[in-house]
């Protein structure tokens, strides 16, 4: 392999090291089924520590390319899919969507929790004793706002992990967080509301949704302190969007301040749609009170198991005030019937067992390590970028204040490269600084660390090896 550690970045041997046995396996040269070195001889021989050379046979392991086989060694067991030819970034309308279908090698969008850890024996185990205390009854039509079990499950989960007090008989049990804003935008549009104000930046695709169901949409910028209220006043939208614990994609909360001015616009008359994503996603600070907790009668919210197990699932929940609850559940019914009800049961008794808690205590801590080797990463690769929304949450945000180049450039040359990543401007309606919106919790960190070291070359492609600050976080 003509390996060669002269030539490998200081700081950053075993990401550097992992990178050429990956590339050695990916063009033949370690076919399936050869052993790579013994870490002690391959230390030997390049110099450096035996650790060194076992982290980066670890990596390779992560990304199911090496298998470690006792006294056989480690054996290549799987190459990976080859680098994909130049391949534009999607125009806008769909984009989001137009990526997703686009191969690589290294996936860093956000939005993706790690599905590896599926729970799938918990997962099985559950659905197991459901099916066995099933009658034939229970195999009929379920009731179009969920079954009661996962009702009641929900509202207990978001009484112990967000401090919602919620009844059973307020839950909603939707598709998704889309199918929530769809049923919410069809309710609001039949009462008169035809505008709703979103975040800027926000989400593409809850833009979209809204879009589909013929609401206007109408941006407005946040800032520091979260959603600027003041410019929601003066929009003249009859409900707002937004994401006020952990703000997507910025990752900046609501203020206290920002908050109470809010409350008083929705008292007044106006719809809050709280989307809380990923509020269960935390490492630096304590839990964001939610605003339905607050102004239950003005604020509609909204979540899913999506960021918490797997978006396949498409089982998520929606609390309506009083006065809506009938015209939404009235919508669903319409809409779908109802979810399966089999996959609703099996969701309850994970909440309720405790399961899906020690999930999350486990996925955070995994997800705690990714996202800091993106921060070493990025404080590496892009020395010039600014880093957002650290705290918490499954993506960061990097900026590049007085940048001249495009950021649809720079994620076009990295795709290029085999290595995916949203834009900014996508997540933009007004014009902003260049930036990037990474996922971290979805791959090993030896692939992060890839994924951001593409992104410095193609940065560097693009604007020159100029210096600048290192990455802070805010």
């Amino acid at each position: 392999m003509q390996l060669d550690l002269s030539g490998a970045p200081s700081g950053g041997r075993t990401a550097w090291l992992a990178a050429r046995l990956r590339a050695a396996i990916a063009d033949g040269t370690l076919p399936v089924g050869s052993r790579l070195p013994a870490s002690r001889v391959l230390a030997a021989e390049l110099r450096v520590s035996r650790g060194l050379v076992t982290e980066a046979y670890q990596r390779l392991a992560e990304s199911g390319q090496v298998s470690g086989r006792g006294r056989a060694g480690t054996v290549v067991v799987a190459a990976p899919a080859p680098t994909p030819a130049p391949v534009p970034v999607p125009p806008r309308g769909g984009l989001v969507d137009a990526l997703r279908a686009v191969p690589c090698r290294i996936d860093l969008s956000p939005g993706v929790p790690d599905l590896t850890a599926f729970p799938r024996t918990a997962w099985l185990q559950a659905e197991r004793r459901v099916l066995a205390g099933l009658t034939p009854a229970d195999f009929g039509y379920g009731q179009p706002q969920g079954a009661p079990a996962l009702r009641s499950a929900v509202a207990g989960w978001l009484a112990r992990n967000r401090g919602i007090r919620a009844d059973p008989d307020e839950v909603v049990i939707v598709a998704g967080v889309a199918q929530a804003l769809g049923l919410l935008a069809r309710v609001a549009r039949e009462r008169g509301v035809h505008r709703v104000a979103v975040e800027d930046p926000g989400s593409p695709g809850a833009r979209q949704q809204l879009a589909y169901e013929r609401m206007e949409v109408v941006p407005v910028p946040v800032d520091g302190a979260g959603l600027d209220v003041a410019a929601l006043r003066a929009s003249g939208a009859g409900a707002v969007l937004l994401t006020p614990a952990h703000q997507f994609p910025t990752g900046v909360v609501l203020d206290g301040e920002r908050r109470r001015d809010l409350l008083g616009w929705a008292t007044a008359g106006g719809l809050v749609i709280e989307d809380d994503y990923d509020a269960e996603h935390r490492y630096d600070r304590a839990p964001v009170p939610a605003l339905r907790g607050l102004l239950p009668e003005r604020v509609c919210y909204a979540g899913s198991v999506s960021k918490l197990l797997a978006p396949a699932l498409r089982l998520g929940w929606l609390l309506v005030p009083p006065a809506l609850r009938d015209s939404v559940t009235e919508a669903k019914r319409h809409a779908d019937l109802g979810n399966p009800v089999l996959a609703q049961l099996v969701l309850a008794r994970l909440m309720d067992s405790g399961e899906l808690e020690r999930h999350l205590r486990f996925v955070r801590r995994r997800h705690r390590r990714r996202r800091d080797a993106m921060l070493r990463a990025l404080a590496e690769r892009l020395p010039g970028a600014r880093v957002h929304g650290a705290a918490a949450g499954l993506h960061l945000m990097v900026t590049f204040d007085g940048a001249r180049f495009e950021d649809t450039a720079l994620a076009a040359a990295a795709l290029a490269l085999g290595v995916k990543a949203h834009p900014l401007s996508w997540h933009r309606l007004a014009p902003g600084p260049p930036g990037l919106v990474l996922g971290y919790a979805a791959g090993p960190t030896g692939a992060i660390e890839e994924g951001i070291a593409v992104l410095g070359a193609a940065l560097h492609d693009l604007e020159g090896p100029a210096a600048g600050k290192r990455p802070r976080r805010p």
